[in-house]
């Protein structure tokens, strides 16, 4: 990642960070005191069902949905299933009521509960502590085969009998044998204190949380490209201070405690990228622009030229508002927090070097996000297919609610389309009952279309039914309401 500024704003209620780049927000995370992520938490669970047919289970750790535990997320009992040997079957390792350690490896999203494992992980500034595993893992994105190798033997001797696993993480490469150290006591120190908490403890108890939000912004975000790490809060700032003295010095030494007049997100405007980052349209500087709509099922993003004529013929044109829009799309995936699988929808290009360069620059823009993505490349209906690992809401998903008229379609009928539900609703109930009168309550724009152009319907229907029907309008109902009272 380029060199960046980090902003945080502190609230009681809830605190932001935004990640800026070159005056412009990359990332933004938000966290609500009432709202925690979960991911990271362990719980004492208890199993309150085996699915056999879906290799699964639902387990009760004390929260509103009954979270989901498959059968790959469960640790084999004796610490090792060998390389290429079958998966044991859910129901011969858990059964109903059993009382299982279990942490939550992804939050509830939409629907759907938490997602568990029962391989307990514990984050580290450096490390990863695996208390169930003995073996020593080293991040990918770390050097040389041969600087891991030399990393695994450090490691080796530093971990000693104490027991358990440990990953390295790409912060750890230059830490000296003192900081590992420091890494691994205070790891075991938490686990102990883990497992002490679980042996007294009744099923649905939170055994474990992660950092919050500012102290992971020092331990997970923060790294050798950040140039500052900005606080509004002097309260805030100084329990950070503290807390990254002991967890996380490197980071520690770039706080500032935020002093300005002006709110700290008014810097870059970043309350108005927020805005924008919850619009379906998204402009391109060439005057092309995506269309971006997230579903349950997946995201789609379509590029279109929009009013961009800048180029010399059309199909550069089209070249360079695909290429503009991969870094729009790559900084949108970020900073809508879009996880899942995502079709990207770019204007079809005919020549084939331009997808080339096209596919090429993509992959460049996500090879910067943190969170793990994959590009299969086109279609051959000429679609980008590609995912990216969901652990959290997306910021549309935290920051607002299904539009209570629509319900999250969209779209609503037309005043038209209600009349003519209404006037088959009178009809239906004129078959079953023989009131004085039908009184239709509706919205003003249904009943002026009622009064207006729909009257000689209206009026057949009230001549066909041998009853007068009244109108009444009400402007608290919704487009789509309407009421049909029996007089």
């Amino acid at each position: 990642m380029a060199n960046h500024d980090i902003l945080i704003n502190w609230a009681p209620q809830e605190t932001r960070v935004a990640i800026v780049e070159n005056g412009v927000v990359q990332e933004l995370h938000i966290e609500r005191a009432l709202e925690r992520g979960l991911v990271g938490n362990v719980y004492l669970g208890k199993v309150a069902r085996v699915l056999p047919g879906m290799q699964s289970a639902f387990v009760d750790v004390g929260l509103e949905r009954a979270a989901f535990l498959h059968v790959a997320d469960l640790h084999p009992a004796n610490g090792v299933r060998p390389e290429g040997a079958p998966q044991v079957p859910i129901e011969r390792q858990v059964f109903e009521g059993q009382t299982l350690m279990v942490q939550v490896i992804k939050d509830p999203i939409g629907t759907k509960g938490a997602r568990l494992s029962t391989q307990v992980s514990i984050a580290g500034r450096m490390l990863v502590f695996l208390p169930q595993d003995t073996h020593i893992g080293i991040s990918q994105k770390i050097g040389s085969p041969e600087v891991r190798e030399q990393l695994r033997a450090r490691m080796q001797v530093l971990v000693g009998d104490g027991g358990g696993g440990f990953i390295l993480r790409t912060n750890a490469e230059e830490a000296s044998d003192a900081e590992l150290a420091d890494d691994i006591a205070y790891l075991r120190k938490a686990w102990n204190t883990i497992r002490e908490r679980g042996l007294g403890s009744a099923p649905g108890t939170l055994l474990h949380q992660d950092l919050n939000l500012a102290e992971r912004v020092l331990r997970d975000l923060a790294n050798d490209a950040t140039q500052s790490i900005r606080i509004d809060s002097k309260l805030q700032y100084d329990a950070l201070r503290e807390f990254g003295a002991v967890y996380s010095p490197g980071s520690a030494a770039k706080l500032e405690h935020y002093k300005g007049e002006r709110p700290i997100f008014d810097l870059y405007n970043i309350e108005e990228d927020i805005a924008r980052a919850l619009a379906r349209r998204v402009e391109l500087k060439s005057g092309g622009y995506l269309i971006i709509d997230q579903t349950e099922a997946l995201t789609t993003v379509d590029v279109n030229t929009g009013g961009f004529v800048g180029a010399r013929n059309f199909d550069d044109t089209i070249f360079k508002t695909n290429l503009e829009a991969t870094l729009a799309i790559g900084r949108q995936l970020r900073l809508r927090n879009l996880g899942g699988i995502i079709i990207v929808d770019f204007i079809d290009m005919t020549r084939e070097e331009h997808r080339a360069a096209v596919l090429a620059e993509f992959r460049k823009q996500l090879a910067r996000d943190r969170t793990k993505t994959t590009v299969s490349g086109f279609t051959q209906l000429g679609l980008v297919e590609m995912t990216r690992k969901r652990t959290r809401e997306s910021l549309a998903h935290m920051l607002c609610e299904p539009c209570p008229t629509c319900e999250g379609r969209g779209q609503i009928k037309t005043a038209r389309s209600v009349c003519y539900d209404i006037l088959r609703e009178i009809l239906r109930e004129a078959r079953q009952f023989e009131p004085k009168e039908f009184r239709v309550i509706a919205s003003p724009a249904v009943v002026e279309l009622l009064l207006d152009e729909e009257n000689v319907h209206l009026a057949g229907l009230s001549e066909f039914v041998g009853k007068p029907i009244s109108l009444s309008a009400e402007s608290a109902m919704n487009p789509e309401q309407y009421d049909i009272v029996l007089m």
